[in-house]
């Protein structure tokens, strides 16, 4: 995760170095700013992992026979 961490700031420092060359209003300024908008969605991406088990599920998945993790249907 750190990985692309550094890339996110290597690609803002090279819009800020771009938008100074060319301009706030320029087209290489904007796309320098979509390459870091596309970058910080990606780690956005990676954290919404899905969570850990419960200790509880876990217990349900080793035991499940046990009384706790019986499942009644309608």
């Amino acid at each position: 995760m750190s990985d692309i961490q550094d890339k996110i700031t290597q690609e803002i420092e090279s819009a800020r170095a771009t938008c100074d060359t060319s301009g706030n209003d320029s087209g290489e300024c904007a796309a320098a700013w979509d390459a870091v908008e596309e970058l910080q969605a990606e780690a956005s991406h990676q954290r919404q992992t899905k969570p850990t088990k419960s200790s509880f599920e876990t217990y349900c998945e080793d035991n499940p026979d046990a009384d706790e993790c019986r499942i009644y249907e309608d």
